[in-house]
């Protein structure tokens, strides 16, 4: 597994723990970074995870409606929390990474979806990041 994926899958964590949990992100990023701090051998992926989570962080007024425009019948209350998680990562990749291909941070998200989530996760992963893709600066 690459670096970016180990920062992609903690990402999803740390996103996903302030979601169920019901904190703040960067209460959950704060309680990440202590872990990370105590084990030397995350550090790698680690920083890419906190520019992720960071980027979500800023950027996630315009994510989430992005989601709820592209999403055709689901709101973001609906859709299972992990989905959430992954979809924001994908989507500020797509539009806020010029270092990540749109194809790379759909395949990575799709790949997310597949092993974090339900059965049809990642066909809906794919399908609404394929049509953000489409209307985003290519990468």
């Amino acid at each position: 597994m690459s670096a970016r994926t180990k920062a992609r899958k903690r990402a999803i964590d740390i996103l996903y723990a302030a979601d169920i949990r019901q904190t703040t992100i960067p209460e959950s990023l704060a309680m990440e970074a202590e872990r990370a701090a105590n084990e030397p051998a995350r550090m790698v992926s680690w920083l890419y995870a906190r520019d992720i989570v960071d980027g979500v962080v800023d950027h996630r007024e315009e994510i989430d409606e992005l989601i709820e425009t592209y999403s055709q019948g689901w709101t973001l209350s609906r859709m299972p929390t992990i989905d959430r998680a992954i979809l924001r990562i994908g989507i500020w990749e797509i539009l806020y990474n010029d270092a990540v291909p749109h194809a790379v941070a759909i395949d990575e998200a799709v790949e997310a979806a597949k092993v974090l989530s339900t059965d049809d996760s990642a066909g809906f992963v794919n399908g609404l990041l394929g049509r953000i893709a489409q209307t985003a600066p290519s990468a």
